[in-house]
């Protein structure tokens, strides 16, 4: 029986694999070289089954993932765990049609109840290669996402990066946001797997790194930043989150970074800040802490477009000063009305309320760097 079943290992193989031709499509849509790998393991897998069932008799030995060692690691990645079943399954349903022709009634019975057997380890066998594969795709894309948030961190868009970002599916993503944080309590070795599944679910892309004590995500493919990150907030540790601002691709994320992170050591001098916070609603508390980039924002958005409205500037230095309508009316003899009509067009050309006490801070500290300056 065995000497018949090793002149038939050829054979059977070629047959196997007809019967995958016929019976799955994703066979025929691999590439020539894929199918090539397809047909070695199959081989393989004849071939070790004769041997195994050779030694049956000697403590019968286990079935280990060395048929799969033929192949390529590539091959992992290119054809499924299921389809690799779909293999398995075909091969054995040959090998049980061709059992019948061999040998007694009793030894055929034998050999199929060895088919089975074997089948099941090799199955076994199949899903520990895909297993060990998964587990050091998944490490190896933890260290380049970890090596693309530093880059992006550090300002760094080179050539490197941009391979690495490609490597993880990010080359052509777009409206990129980075979101800060405090890392979580307890075990943070599943926080970045985490993001990214939370992330899917509000149709985002997220890359995460931890540092320490500090979380950092990079988000991608939302017009709603915000929104996303509160979507997130729950992975996150206790304290402020920050948002920067959204940058057209991964590439151009060193400026939201910097709003981002800027924003997180400032973000304890507004206790009141809601969670998450746009890095853009810090722009006090980052000048603050030395910001340069916050503080020609601040200017910019307050000062410069009250710069050729000299009565608009009049009214805003003189409401901070004395505060209400009533007295600001009085100090510039004017009717409390136009007090009220000036302080409107301040809010629709600034986007800052002088009525509104943060709104008012900002347009202070603004209008005193703009002194300074």
């Amino acid at each position: 029986m065995l000497g018949l079943l090793e002149r038939a290992a050829g054979p059977l193989a070629t047959t196997a694999l007809r019967r995958v031709e016929l019976d799955y499509p994703w066979f025929l849509a691999l590439p020539a070289q894929q199918r090539s790998w397809v047909g070695l393991v199959a081989q393989a897998g004849i071939a070790a089954f004769i041997a195994w069932l050779g030694a049956e008799g000697e403590d019968e030995p286990p079935v280990t993932a060395d048929v799969f060692a033929t192949a390529p690691r590539e091959l992992t990645a290119s054809i499924s765990l299921s389809q690799t079943l779909d293999l398995i399954r075909a091969t054995v349903s040959v090998v049980e049609d061709e059992v019948d022709g061999m040998g007694s009634a009793t030894e055929a019975q034998v050999l199929r109840e060895a088919v089975l057997r074997y089948s099941r380890e090799i199955a076994f066998a199949a899903a520990q290669v895909y297993a060990n594969a998964a587990e050091s795709r998944g490490a190896w894309d933890a260290r380049l996402e970890a090596l693309v948030v530093d880059a992006v961190l550090r300002g760094e868009a080179d050539d490197s990066m941009q391979s690495r970002a490609t490597a993880l599916g990010w080359g052509s993503v777009a409206h990129v946001t980075v979101v800060a944080g405090r890392t979580p309590t307890g075990a943070t070795a599943y926080t970045g797997e985490s993001i990214r599944r939370a992330a899917r679910r509000v149709g985002a892309e997220a890359l995460a790194a931890v540092q320490r004590r500090r979380l950092v995500v990079i988000l991608g493919g939302t017009t709603d930043a915000l929104k996303t990150a509160g979507a997130l907030a729950g992975e996150f540790g206790d304290g402020p989150i920050v948002v920067g601002p959204t940058v057209p691709h991964l590439f151009a994320a060193g400026r939201s970074a910097r709003a981002a992170l800027n924003g997180l050591s400032a973000a304890p001098a507004w206790p009141q800040a809601p969670r998450p916070v746009l890095a853009d609603e810090l722009l006090p508390e980052r000048v603050l802490i030395g910001d340069d980039r916050a503080r020609r924002q601040l200017v910019d958005r307050i000062v410069t477009p009250l710069r050729d409205n000299a009565t608009l500037r009049q009214t805003a230095e003189s409401f901070l000063e004395v505060g209400g309508l009533e007295a600001t009316a009085r100090l510039l003899f004017v009717h409390p009305n136009t007090v009220r009509y000036r302080i409107g067009r301040i809010a629709e050309i600034t986007g800052y309320d002088l009525a509104h006490p943060r709104d008012g801070y900002a347009v202070r500290l603004a209008l005193a760097l703009a002194a300074l300056r």
